[in-house]
């Protein structure tokens, strides 16, 4: 049995109550930090007996965390890979303790023997709901006592559930790549979409069971159904659900090949499929009753989903399912989507907005479905919504009134058009619905022209009073060079280099993360620019920036330097920071001659741009009063830059504005009146 449980940098920060940076600079800043036992060069793990040593030793672990001790208790019990298995008996666990609290303070005497003879009556017959549920193995029932009164002990503390909560967000931590969560803003859409009255809910691919939790706290009176492909996330969820309700079931396997629930009608189906499977089964199951609309092709997993949504479907109810856009006009699937829309089983399509949905690159889609009733009336519209930043309500507004009057021209140019069925069944069958929405009426062009041009001339008036007065002098600063290497020996500045992974990979970001400040922003001059650091990014390269340092790019057409203006944001790639001393060294001082041309005669010539050394970089050291004489100058002299490259920009779409208006008619000089009388009217 582990004696020992590891953690990983973000445990340490929960236990210290601090941020992962803290945790990152601690590790560079003390010798006597607790050196890493497992784990990878980028993500490394630490015994936790010796972190909380020396949490302790430091002062930085005042209280003990109940709930963290839990955690860690749990990840002593056994190993990581039959780690699901227990997390699963602990569910059990205190799902009894739900439905009988008085069960949970009789362990509080108990005596070892008592909870290890108690135990298995206690959990086997929940376990036995649960997918791939198993007796409590008798070699794991000597370890767990302390583990068990501890989960009673924080039950009766926060609630059965909202313990369970914890450990499972805790296990989910160790596995982001494993699981996919989806939004509580999409979660709330789709159920509003659905309508208050809710009964027999099921989910296919229920992941962690966002919309079948929504379903429960939206008051379902009838059974919530979920499968899952992954074991160990159905089990989880099926603890997740059954701690909330009972009558929740949910099963472990691939709902395509193996439907755990064949026989059940529900009143409605929501999902988010898996995309772009190439491996969804379309070999065996190509004579599969399902494909009522047609056998979905190899490359349309999406619409096989749709049409097992509409097969477990009542008549009358509705399928909704979040979709890529691509499933809307990929060619391969233009006759199941030709069939669903003259079956009347397509009512609607909405286009969420970038960002609703994080980790994707592109706008999702919800695709609102009905199977058809047999006395329904076939209907000859079909919704298209383009929502931007309030999605929810302006997605459930437009569906209301659609579902009021569903057969009435309904046409709001820029946001949702109920289309006629029979203009969409062409060669292509597009559900787009940004080629089926109209664009809104721009501005009168004299209007725009009359904003833009405020804009422009009042940041030209602007420009003057930045730049600074000189005068003329034999040298720019009568100090001698010191290289940035010879600072940092001074005491007078530290330098910083991330070397993490790129923001925005393919792994996503992680939820409440800084932003990540980018050498495009430093030429730019804005910050930041990215919502969010990747996951990817080891925790020891997690450089925070602060006010008042400054960031230079590592390759550069021109010299740039930058001082930041706040907290908040941390270092990105191909950026050096340096940590100026406020007291002895100016930090616009310091930007603005890191600015200058001086010192590329340091920097390595590349085909059009130049490498950085920041080392080699000199900076004169005049006194400190002077310093910030000229970090005046420098500070004003930047943001003259800045707004003149702005005035720029606003001048140049000022100017085609004003040449298209000309050119088209809708602007004409201002000059004499013009009469019919003259001959002369336009296009004479």
């Amino acid at each position: 049995m582990p004696q020992d449980a590891t953690v990983t940098a973000a445990d340490i920060a929960r236990l210290a109550g601090v941020g992962r940076a803290a945790v990152s600079n601690w590790r560079k800043r003390y010798d006597d930090f607790p050196r890493p036992v497992g784990g990878t060069a980028t993500s490394p793990s630490f015994s936790l007996i010796e972190v909380r040593r020396w949490l302790r030793d430091q002062g930085r672990l005042d209280e003990p965390a109940v709930d963290e001790d839990l955690w860690h208790e749990l990840r002593r019990t056994t190993d990581d890979a039959a780690l699901p298995e227990v997390l699963g008996y602990a569910g059990a666990f205190l799902l009894r303790l739900a439905r009988d609290p008085a069960y949970g303070e009789s362990l509080a005497g108990a005596s070892d023997a008592d909870i290890l003879r108690n135990l298995p009556g206690a959990v086997d017959d929940a376990v036995a709901i649960f997918p791939g549920g198993r007796p409590l193995p008798a070699v794991l029932r000597r370890r767990f006592p302390p583990l068990f009164r501890g989960l009673a002990s924080l039950a009766a503390e926060r609630g059965a559930t909202a313990t369970f909560e914890f450990l499972r967000e805790r296990y989910l931590d160790l596995h982001r790549r494993r699981t996919y969560v989806t939004p509580p803003e999409v979660v709330r859409l789709v159920l509003d979409l659905a309508g208050p009255d809710l009964t027999t809910v099921l989910d296919p691919a229920c992941g962690t069971g966002a919309y079948l939790l929504g379903a429960l706290e939206r008051g379902a009176s009838g059974p919530v159904f979920g499968q899952d492909i992954d074991e160990t996330v159905a089990r989880l969820t099926a603890v997740r659900l059954a701690l909330r309700a009972s009558g929740t079931v949910v099963r472990a396997g691939d709902s395509l090949r193996h439907d755990a629930f064949s026989g059940v009608l529900a009143d409605l189906v929501v999902t988010t499929p898996p995309f772009n499977d190439r491996n969804w089964g379309y070999e065996e199951l190509t004579a599969d009753a399902r494909w009522e609309y047609g056998l979905p092709p190899r490359t349309e997993s999406e619409l096989a989903w749709v049409q097992h949504a509409l097969a477990h479907c009542l008549p009358g109810a509705q399928a909704i399912l979040l979709m890529p856009p691509a499933a809307a006009n990929r060619r391969a699937g233009r006759r199941i989507r030709a069939q669903l829309l003259r079956r009347g089983a397509l009512r609607a399509v909405f286009t969420l907005p970038l960002g609703a949905v994080p980790n994707t690159a592109v706008p999702l889609n919800l695709w609102v479905l009905r199977r058809p009733d047999a006395g329904d009336r076939q209907p000859s519209r079909v919704l298209m919504v383009e929502t931007s930043d309030d999605y929810v309500a302006q997605a459930v507004t437009v569906w209301r009134r659609f579902e009021a009057e569903p057969e009435e021209e309904l046409d709001e140019p820029g946001r949702a058009h109920a289309v006629r069925i029979i203009d969409l069944l062409d060669e292509e069958v597009d559900l787009t619905p940004s080629r089926h929405i109209g664009r809104p009426a721009a501005a009168p062009a004299i209007e725009r022209v009359t904003d833009e041009r405020v804009g422009v001339l009042g940041l030209l008036d602007a420009l003057p009073g930045l730049l600074p007065e000189v005068e003329g002098g034999e040298e720019a600063v009568d100090a001698p060079l010191v290289p940035v290497a010879e600072l940092v020996r001074m005491g007078l500045v530290t330098v910083h280099h991330a070397t993490g992974a790129p923001p925005g990979d393919e792994e996503g970001a992680a939820a409440g993360a800084p932003p990540f400040l980018t050498a495009d922003d430093v030429v730019q001059g804005r910050w930041p620019s990215l919502p969010s650091v990747s996951e990817t990014v080891p925790d020891e390269d997690v450089i925070p920036v602060l006010a008042g340092d400054v960031v230079v790019p590592t390759i550069v057409r021109r010299p740039e330097a930058r001082v930041v203006p706040e907290a908040g944001a941390v270092l990105g790639r191909h950026l050096f920071l340096l940590r100026p001393d406020p007291e002895r060294l100016d930090a616009h001082f310091l930007a603005g001659v890191l600015r200058g041309s001086l010192n590329l005669r340091h920097y390595s010539m590349m085909s059009s741009s130049y490498r950085v050394d920041i080392r080699r970089a000199e900076v004169p050291l005049p006194p400190i009063g002077e310093q910030r004489r000229y970090g005046s100058a420098f500070r004003g002299l930047e943001e003259f830059e800045t707004k003149l490259r702005l005035a720029a920009t606003l001048g140049g779409d000022l100017a085609r504005l004003l040449g298209d208006g000309l050119a088209d008619g809708s602007l004409r000089p201002v000059g004499p009146a013009r009469t019919k009388a003259s001959g002369k009217g336009r296009g004479a």
